[in-house]
This record gives structure tokens, C-alpha cells and sequence, in this order.
């Protein structure tokens, strides 16, 4: 399950002492935002039958609870029964859900009073005028902006008497609760059903003659697993003769093998002025479905939510770490232009702006040309080829060489006029673009994973929209800026500290330099950093004998020039000759604590991954790479601490990383598989052979992951 935009920051937790008094709950447990207590369909319970009992939660305004499928974010609650020998608790048996819209995103749950049901089986042997303690220890969360964790201890005790004894004139009698979370209970569907995707929309029908579409006020599906559709994605009705079809958008989750689409469905139709709701289980079988006759495309549907989330991803991407350098060389501009022309600055800011959408549309050309080829990419694949790794490192070293004043480009090296200088200005915006848009694809942000996701499996022009949105949306704070020039004013005049500015921003230039010098250790061993060093040198070599020697006559100019472009040329074909003779380098297989890897992983393998799962034990999936910067900060912030470490030990979490820095089919599987194109991926699955995953935001922090698996 995806996480995206809520933050766990914290848990609280009560516990009741369980005083037991005949056929009463040992009373009501508050926390700071739900008041649960246990209670039963009946006064008493008898040897070999079965009593229900529900869990009967009363969640302040605002907030809400959790349904067995949360929707874009949250998790279900839990129950850990604790019953006389011979008892055994059913699986939650779950009321009927509501949305609940959080900005852009759509959760399934419960507000204002909820009763969740379990049927306990008693024991034949039970003894008759004994006692029948239940309890129970409840996680849930409780969101509103915010997501809050709590757990609680609930306990009843119930008197056991004889089958077919009078234990009273109450006896059998219901709690309320019970009997309102009962009548929210789905029902069998009359109706068959089944379900077909294809060409981007997943089309649900259901057999149902004598439906009139102007009685019905709502209908909705929820799906029982996570991310089979897209769920903040609108459900289109229509209403025919003799059937109703839901068109929807798939989601994340959704294979193309599904056999199965099992949920509820949630019918509200208005008759005789009353508004009557109805949920029903729907188990749907892959078949042909039409498509309806009042139904939307499901891409164009698609390619709204799709474009809204690249927009606001390539925005994110401007907080990202590897942005950071180039935006601060656009800073560094905005101060110059703040005294230019504002029809200069507008200019400025759309070759800018031109320069990150060319580069975006570039991208997206090579991943359909790449995909059409049969190869599995997704975003950042261009940093798992050694080459790519390589130059980039020496365009990041000859930047901040340039930063540092060891040589610089202007219109004079051409010996041009002054009006070809000027447009060199233009010029310089618009590679600053190509080079904000090259250096931000090691990123991730919240947002860019369904979107690219989803981008990869369309039609062509969808991918290039959506490709577009992602540049359109990092370039976004320079274009405003550019647009409305009278806010470059609030920033410093221009001096001397701008000299200084610039000389101080060849480091990080430096730094991402030595970064990818690392990654590339990574993937091509010893050798690619002696190629990588010894090239720098030669690009350090040039740049110094073409800045002494342009100032000279022509003969010593031209031979300067000719001279620093061999050594360019012997750089770059030295370090694309190695690249191809790199072998691929394997991750370790194992990890221990210590100093640099607090908490202990194995290498990811289908293999290892699915024996695991098989025993029914507790799995952590990091799917990461070296060139992911998001990735690192993740594991140096989150991963690698000491309270998810025991987290981990405590609840015999085996922690699986698979390491992307290298093509890796089995990973671009299970990336797929959750319908993401790239890194990072975080899945927990908990105990239980069929239990079902949980995804983690892409941003982590300490409490989203010991949220995550349950220990916050």
C-alpha cells in the first residue's frame, strides 16, 4: 500500500484492567481519539456454540479508523484474541466502508461509530456455571491530517451455562452495537458479475435487470485488496436494461492475470424519498465486458489523475538533494537579472524551462524506444549504465570547474559580437535546464510513482504528457519567478558575495561528482574509478590549457584549443571503452549490524523472498540503488536506526534489500508487480502465508516505518 502524504509521528497507548462481572465488558477504554469496548450478541455463551462479538470503537469528530483495504493510505485494524483453550476467533467481519477523501487521495473507513464483528466458537467442553474470559489486544489508526497509531486491551467475561438452560429472561439478547453493525454487513449479491481490463480501464459489470439510473444516488466498489484500482480515480456508471457497468482505472496492484475481483459494492438508491443503502459481496469472474453506453474512456480519466501527480511530483523535486546544486546556480542567476528588463527575465525563465521539457521529452523518447524494444526500464534506468554514471560525473566535475573560475565560456570565445553574447545568456538558462533535468532523475518524489507508473504502460502520447507535466512541474518556482519579476526584488542586490556565491557552488558540483565516482565503484569495481580519475584529470588538463591560451595570438590559441579537445576526446572515449567492458558487480548477500548497517538485511531473491512467505514469516522489501539519492537518505534517516533494528529483531522481521543499481530483472518484476517503474519500493508483508503487503510512503521516516509493520 502505497504511502504518500500522511506523516505517523506518534502512539499512544491504554490498557484496562479486566475486572469481570457477568455478562457485562469490563468497561470502555479512551484514548485521545476513540473510546472501544467489547461487546457481545448474547448474555451468555453455552459448550459448542458460537457467540458473536464485536469491537465497538466511537472516534471523535473528524478523525477515522480503517477498513480491511485502507485505500491510498492507512492500515486495517487488528486483533489478538486471547481465549480459553479449545476457543477459537474468527477473521474481522467487516461493516460496509465509506470514502473518505484526504486531499488528492481516497481511504476506506469508518467515522463516528463503528462495531467490528468476530464470531468465537466455544468450546464443547466448557464448563457449565464457570466463566468465559475474552480478550482482546486492538491496533489501529486513527487519522485526520495526521496519523496516530493506538493500541488498546479490551476484556468480557461471560457466564457459561447448559444448551437449552434458562439463564434468564435475556439470555441470547444482543447488544445494540452488535445488532447496528450487523444491518451494515454486505450480503450475498444477487447479481452474476464479472470483469475485463483493457486499454487502460477496468470495467466491473454486474447482471441487474430493472434498475432505473434516476433512483440511484451512488454506487461504488471496494475492492477487498489494495491497489487493484486506482482509488481516488472516479467510478463511471451506467445503467442499462439488464445490467450496470463501472468503469474505473486500474491500480498500482493489478496484474493482468487476476482471476478474481472480490469486494463490496455499495449501492444507494432513493424510493418513496427515503435514501436506502445496500452492500453486497461481489466475487467477479474475468470475462468480456462491454463497454457501457454512459461510461468514460478509462485513460482520459486516467490521464487527469496521472498529469495532476507528475505536476505535483516534479514540483517536489525541487526539495530533492540532487537538485539542490543546480538550483542553486538558478539563485544565483535570479540575483543577476533582478536589475534586467522583465521581458529579459521572462525569456530567461522559458529557455530554462525549455531546456528541463526538451530533456523530459528526450527521456520519455528513449523509454518508449527502450521499451518498444522489449527491454524493462522505468525512472532513473539511465543511472544503471556505467557510461551514463561516468559522464555525467565529468559534465559535474567541468561545471564545477567552470563554478571555480579555472576556465569560463562566453561569447568571446568565438570571437561573435555582442548580440550573439547575449543570446549565450539564453543559451546558458537553457542548459541549466538540461542539466537540472539530468541531475533530478537520481530522485524520487511523493506523487512520481503511480504517475510514471502508469505513464510506462500507456499509449505513447500519454507517456509524453505525462513526462511533460513531471518538467513542467520542476520547473514551475523559476517560471512564477520569471513571470512575475517584481518578486526578484525581495532578493539581495547583486555585489561582490556573488562572486564568492559562485566560486562556493562549484563544491557541490564537486561532491555529486564524487558521488557517482562512488557509484560507479559499485558497478564497474576498481577499474571504473581509475577510469573515472584519470579522465577528470584530462578534463582538468583541458580546461586549464583552453583558458591560458585563449587570450594568445591565433597560432597559440588554435593549438591550446585543438590540444584540451584531444584530451576531452581521449576522457570520454577512455571511459566509454571501459564502460563496456565492465562486468555487472552483485550486491552482498548479507549485511550485518555494525557501524555503517544498524539494521542486519539479506539480499533480495524471488527465490529467498517466496520460501519466506511460504513459512508465513514477517518480510521487509527495500527495493533501492546506489545512484538513488532518495534511497540513501531513506536508509541513513530511517532504515539504519537502532529502534527499527530492534523493531525488526522483536517481531523476527526478515529485512530483504534488492539492490537496482544494476539491471535486475527480478526486481523490475516485483517493481511491476506494485505497478512502480523505479526505486525506491517499500513493501511489508506480515506474518501469515496470505497476508496481504503493505506499502510505505517513498519519503520515510523512523515512526512511518515502525507504523508500517505494526510496532509503532
Amino acid at each position: 500500500m502505497p504511502p504518500i502524504a500522511l506523516t505517523i509521528f506518534g502512539a499512544a497507548m491504554a490498557l484496562l484492567a479486566a475486572v469481570a462481572s457477568p455478562a457485562h465488558a469490563t468497561g470502555p477504554v479512551s484514548t485521545d481519539h476513540v473510546r472501544a469496548e467489547l461487546v457481545a450478541g448474547a448474555e451468555a455463551v453455552r459448550p459448542g456454540e458460537t457467540i458473536r462479538i464485536g469491537i465497538h470503537k466511537q472516534i471523535i469528530p473528524h478523525w477515522h479508523t480503517y477498513w480491511l483495504n485502507p485505500g491510498d493510505s492507512g492500515l486495517a485494524t487488528t486483533a489478538e484474541w486471547t481465549l480459553p483453550n479449545g476457543a477459537k476467533a474468527s477473521d474481522i467481519i467487516w461493516p460496509a466502508p465509506e470514502r473518505i477523501a484526504v486531499g488528492p487521495l481516497m481511504n476506506y473507513g469508518y467515522e463516528g461509530e463503528v462495531t467490528l464483528l468476530t464470531d468465537i466458537a466455544v468450546p464443547a467442553d466448557a464448563p457449565v456455571g464457570g466463566s468465559f474470559p475474552i480478550r482482546a489486544t486492538v491496533d489501529w489508526l486513527v487519522c485526520e491530517e495526521i496519523c496516530i497509531p493506538e493500541q488498546v486491551e479490551l476484556g468480557l467475561e461471560l457466564p457459561v451455562v447448559a444448551a437449552g438452560a434458562d439463564a434468564g429472561p435475556n439470555t441470547g439478547s444482543a447488544h445494540p452495537a452488535i445488532a447496528d453493525a450487523e444491518a451494515r454487513l454486505p450480503v450475498d449479491s444477487p447479481w452474476t458479475a464479472r470483469f475485463e481490463a483493457s486499454d487502460g480501464t477496468l470495467r466491473l459489470a454486474f447482471d441487474a435487470a430493472g434498475l432505473r439510473r434516476e433512483s440511484i444516488e451512488d454506487i461504488w466498489f471496494y475492492p477487498n485488496e489494495w491497489g487493484v484500482i486506482a482509488h481516488a480515480a472516479p467510478q463511471q456508471l451506467s445503467v442499462e436494461a439488464d445490467r450496470i457497468v463501472l468503469a474505473m482505472i486500474p491500480g498500482d496492484a493489478f496484474q493482468p492475470t487476476l482471476a478474481s475481483l472480490d469486494g463490496v459494492l455499495v449501492v444507494k438508491e432513493r424510493a418513496g424519498g427515503q435514501l436506502l443503502t445496500q452492500a453486497l459481496t461481489v466475487s467477479a469472474q474475468a470475462g468480456t465486458v462491454a463497454a457501457g453506453t454512459g461510461s468514460l474512456a478509462g485513460l482520459s480519466v486516467g490521464i487527469g489523475t496521472a498529469l495532476l501527480f507528475a505536476l505535483l511530483g516534479g514540483l517536489i523535486l525541487n526539495l530533492m538533494p540532487c537538485v539542490f546544486p543546480v538550483l542553486s546556480m538558478k539563485a544565483l542567476a535570479l540575483v543577476e537579472q533582478a536589475g534586467k528588463q522583465p521581458a529579459q527575465v521572462r525569456l530567461h525563465g522559458l529557455a530554462y524551462t525549455g531546456g528541463i521539457l526538451l530533456s523530459f521529452l528526450a527521456l520519455a523518447g528513449l523509454l518508449a524506444a527502450l521499451k518498444a524494444g522489449g527491454t524493462a526500464v522505468g525512472w532513473g534506468f539511465q543511472f544503471q549504465s556505467p557510461i551514463f554514471v561516468l559522464l555525467l560525473a565529468y559534465l559535474l566535475f567541468a561545471v564545477g570547474l567552470s563554478l571555480s573560475g579555472v576556465f569560463t565560456i562566453g561569447g568571446s570565445v568565438a570571437g561573435v559580437g555582442a548580440n550573439l553574447a547575449a543570446r549565450g545568456g539564453y543559451a546558458g538558462s537553457f542548459f541549466t535546464g538540461v542539466l537540472a533535468a539530468i541531475v533530478a532523475t537520481p530522485c524520487t518524489a511523493p506523487f512520481m510513482g503511480a504517475a510514471i507508473g502508469f505513464a510506462i504502460a500507456a499509449p505513447l502520447p500519454v507517456l509524453f504528457a505525462v513526462f511533460l507535466a513531471l518538467g513542467l512541474g520542476l520547473a514551475l518556482p523559476y517560471v512564477a519567478l520569471s513571470v512575475w519579476p517584481s518578486l526578484l526584488r525581495l532578493l539581495p542586490k547583486p555585489g561582490l558575495w556573488m562572486e564568492r556565491f559562485k566560486q562556493f557552488l562549484a563544491f557541490p558540483m564537486y561532491g555529486a561528482a564524487i558521488w557517482l565516482v562512488w557509484v560507479l565503484s559499485l558497478q564497474a569495481g576498481a577499474e571504473g574509478v581509475l577510469t573515472a580519475l584519470g579522465g577528470m584529470l584530462l578534463i582538468g588538463f583541458a580546461a586549464w590549457l583552453y583558458d591560458v591560451t585563449r587570450a594568445s595570438d591565433r597560432a597559440a590559441r588554435h593549438a591550446g584549443s585543438g590540444l584540451a579537445a584531444l584530451a576531452l576526446i581521449a576522457a570520454i572515449g577512455w571511459g566509454i571503452a571501459a564502460g563496456n567492458q565492465a562486468a555487472p558487480r552483485t550486491a552482498p548477500a548479507t549485511a550485518e549490524a555494525g557501524a555503517a548497517e544498524t539494521t542486519p538485511w539479506e539480499s533480495y531473491s524471488r527465490q529467498k523472498f517466496e520460501a519466506l512467505r511460504a513459512e508465513g514469516r514477517p518480510v521487509f522489501l527495500n527495493f533501492t540503488a546506489a545512484w538513488c539519492i532518495t534511497c540513501l537518505v531513506n536508509e541513513r534517516v530511517a532504515l539504519n536506526r537502532p529502534d527499527v533494528a530492534t523493531a525488526f529483531r522483536t517481531g523476527d522481521v526478515t529485512y530483504l534489500k534488492g539492490d537496482w543499481t544494476n539491471q535486475d530483472a527480478e526486481i523490475t518484476a516485483k517493481l511491476e508487480e506494485f505497478g512502480r517503474s523505479g526505486v525506491p519500493l517499500y513493501v511489508f508483508y506480515p506474518a501469515g502465508r496470505d497476508s496481504q503487503p503493505v506499502v510505505l510512503p517513498q519519503l520515510l521516516t523512523v515512526d512511518i516505518v515502525l507504523g508500517g509493520i505494526g510496532a509503532g
